[in-house]
């Protein structure tokens, strides 16, 4: 999340400033976000059977999980469209929903947690 804020500040600062670092510091940046996705996604995959499917069978925090799942399954489309997509019409929606899924994501992650510890066990 860290490194795709910082990527949208560089972005912005670029298209103001017009320096070249900015341009650098924009491009180095998506390339460590690329990465940290990569290294998300490994640990999605085994969150599904060590917690979703565990916590689902035993009906604990369904609404924020599934929030969660929705959220991650869209900044996973959205990448995908982002990186292999080509279409000028299209490019600027998914850009806005990644951003959007990004951040409601971030926000939902620390009130998951919260959820899931306070329900009785």
């Amino acid at each position: 999340m860290l490194t795709g804020v910082g990527w949208l500040v560089a972005d912005w600062q670029k298209n103001i400033d017009g320096a070249e670092i900015w341009q650098q510091v924009a491009a180095n940046l998506l390339m460590v976000h690329g990465g940290v996705a990569m290294l998300a996604l490994l640990l999605l995959g085994a969150l599904v059977p060590v917690h979703l499917l565990r916590a689902w069978r035993s009906r604990k925090n369904r609404i924020s999980g599934s929030i969660m799942a929705t959220f991650n399954a869209a900044l996973i489309v959205t990448a995908f469209g982002l990186y292999y997509l080509g279409s000028e019409v299209v490019r600027p929606w998914m850009s806005w929903i990644h951003l959007s899924a990004g951040l409601v994501l971030s926000l939902m992650f620390p009130l998951h947690i919260w959820l899931g510890r306070r329900e009785p066990r």
